[in-house]
């Protein structure tokens, strides 16, 4: 994803707050190594982005920032909201530098879960756990796991050691924690 960011001088609040009323949003780019690069970027080149992204799966969101001449792979490392208008106030990204790794939290979807057996015989799919912290070379983030549930029975589980992990990809969770399970009604 593409997005348009400018720099920004000063990080005093009354700068911030004559950005957010111009319709830009206050951020930071954090660069292993580097300093921190004050940036703003466009509200709603932001917004219409985001409303393009899958749910849950923003933190697994490459963004290209064109900041002047530079181009500059990123990911969103946190985002703050309003709390009562839900606009976006602040954004935090973290710069994708070749040859290192990055630790991102990967959504699980599951498959097969209208062909599945303990559905079928009255249970129900209980996700236990929707996203999984991994640490991955900043070239290859999966944008998700996939998990396939159709052979479950009642009160049939599938782990974390059950995903198949591309290769590069470290879990940075225990490998025995349950994923999903069929539950009885």
């Amino acid at each position: 994803m593409k997005l348009n960011a400018s720099e920004r001088k000063h990080e005093k609040k009354s700068e911030t707050a004559a950005l957010r009323r111009a319709g830009k949003i206050p951020a930071v780019l954090y660069s292993p190594g580097n300093p921190n690069a004050l940036i703003h970027v466009d509200a709603a080149e932001f917004k219409a982005i985001l409303r393009g992204i899958k749910q849950g799966r923003l933190s697994t969101t490459t963004f290209v920032l064109n900041i002047g001449n530079k181009e500059r792979k990123a990911i969103v490392k946190d985002i703050q909201y309003h709390p009562t208008t839900y606009d976006v106030i602040h954004l935090d990204f973290q710069e994708l530098i070749k040859g290192t790794s990055v630790s991102v939290k990967v959504p699980i979807s599951c498959t097969g879960v209208a062909d599945c057996v303990g559905i079928k015989l009255g249970g129900f799919l209980r996700q236990v756990i929707r996203t999984v912290k991994v640490e991955c070379p900043s070239e290859t983030i999966p944008s998700e796991f996939i998990i396939d549930v159709k052979d479950l029975g009642i009160r049939q589980t599938k782990r974390l050691s059950d995903l198949t992990m591309p290769k590069g990809v470290k879990p940075l969770a225990a490998m025995k924690e349950v994923l999903v399970v069929i539950a009885r009604r």
